[in-house]
């Protein structure tokens, strides 16, 4: 009998739709069944957030709308009068045309269609995203591996200070647009030159200076390194990883030393960004330490539920500078095997030195078991998905919506992201919390 995955927490590769969706003047052409692209953007966006549709997304994406006709008689004609139509009426700077399964298992030769198309001067590219291969972490290693190789030219130079910027998966987290600003905004202050690509005032130009970049920034501790590889093989760029994403003062200080020393910063100049970025943070929190304080109000046990880098972050940020202690952390992001022993080793959290039990999986019925078999002592704090309410609301914890599906939420700019991410996790937190007094 098949495994059954109950609550799934992420999409199939055809969900790479929406990371074009994220680069301004990209348009996603969907070669495809009826239906895919629909149901993905309702998983991604309109059920996650409510991000939206945007210009070129939602029930706005260009589709072949394969049919039993074209799966007979195979779909490549189909898919060229999309193209065509898609180019004269939908205003774009880079086309991606994604396959669904139907075209993938017939065997249309979409990239036979798309190369007619950029030998004609259209500015398209095509990447087969089969929803049978893998899920939207893996369609993204495909977009970029495409977009590498049938869209990025050379640079005539290297633009000293530059950095493209790789981490989070744009609409599967929420809070993408914001944190991807927040971390620019980081890099910053200790004098580098963001390229985040994605997100509001990027675009095309962003996605043309990759090659151009003094080196690629991978925060995540899996997801884009097949990416920069690639990129480090294709133009000679080298790259910096670090694994979390840093929430709170701890996190973010540790990360702005890492990315200086990697790029040869003055150290002086950096102690004194992350000196008076620390000024300010610990002066909010310190005005909220009676109510940290509380024993009435601490949860002290913490469970996440979240992609692998954010888990991470949320984990060492509610260690290190909320002074709580982790139970359990699920990671659902189905990390590769070859990365998991050095994920399990990253929660062991260096500062603190608290052990955190790891359990990788996406699956919202082991989940549920593992935590039922939890005892707890106090009310547990959950940072999970809209699904984890439910087991929440059975042990009296409280219960946080940060990852897939954030149905019980509107995400705007909101990012728990560096300095003041950490206050805002702080303070959703203790709402959540203080709510449960009333």
């Amino acid at each position: 009998m098949p495994d059954v995955v109950e609550q799934i927490r992420n999409v199939c590769a055809l969900g790479a739709l929406q990371s074009v969706a994220a680069i301004e003047r990209a348009i996603p052409i969907i070669h495809a069944g009826p239906g895919c692209g629909q149901k993905l953007w309702s998983a991604l966006s309109s059920g996650n957030g409510f991000q939206g549709s945007g210009y070129a997304g939602g029930h706005s994406v260009p589709c072949s709308n394969s049919t039993e006709n074209e799966i007979v008689f195979g779909g490549e004609e189909r898919l060229r009068e999309t193209i065509e139509n898609s180019l004269k009426v939908m205003d774009g700077d880079l086309f991606v045309v994604l396959t669904g399964c139907t075209a993938d298992i017939v065997g249309d030769d979409t990239g036979d269609v798309v190369r007619g198309f950029r030998e004609q001067g259209a500015p398209i590219v095509h990447v087969e995203t089969g929803g049978f291969k893998g899920n939207n972490y893996f369609g993204q290693e495909l977009l970029w591996e495409s977009i590498i190789d049938q869209f990025l030219e050379p640079a005539d130079a290297v633009e000293p200070g530059l950095v493209n910027v790789w981490s989070v998966l744009p609409y599967q987290d929420p809070f993408w647009a914001a944190t991807l600003e927040t971390i620019g905004n980081l890099l910053k202050l200790i004098g580098l030159k963001p390229n985040l690509i994605y997100g509001h005032g990027q675009g095309i130009k962003s996605v043309r200076s990759i090659p151009s970049a003094q080196f690629n920034l991978l925060l995540n501790p899996w997801l884009g390194l097949k990416t920069v590889q690639h990129l480090e093989r294709r133009f000679g760029i080298p790259f910096y990883q670090y694994p979390a994403l840093p929430v709170g003062a701890t996190e973010t200080g540790r990360f702005l030393r890492g990315v200086a020393a990697y790029a040869g910063i003055d150290e002086a100049l950096v102690e004194a960004a992350i000196a008076r970025e620390e000024s300010r943070y610990y002066y909010y929190m310190e005005r909220a330490a009676d109510l940290f304080f509380e024993t009435r109000f601490k949860p002290g046990h913490f469970i996440t539920i979240a992609d692998s880098g954010f888990a991470l972050g949320l984990s060492r940020f509610l260690v290190n500078d909320l002074g709580l202690i982790p139970e359990a952390q699920f990671v659902t992001d189905k990390v590769p095997d070859q990365h998991r022993e050095r994920i399990e080793a990253e929660f062991q959290d260096e500062v603190a030195g608290i052990p955190s039990p790891v359990i990788f999986t996406s699956d919202g019925g082991a989940i549920r078991e593992v935590i039922q078999g939890l005892k707890f002592r106090e009310r547990p704090l959950i940072l999970g998905s809209t699904w984890d309410k439910v087991i929440t609301r059975e042990l009296q914890g409280y219960p946080l919506s940060v990852s897939l599906p954030v149905s019980d939420r509107l995400v705007l700019n909101r990012s728990y992201a560096g300095y003041d991410g950490g206050l805002t996790l702080a303070e959703d937190i203790y709402t959540v919390i203080l709510n449960s007094f009333q």
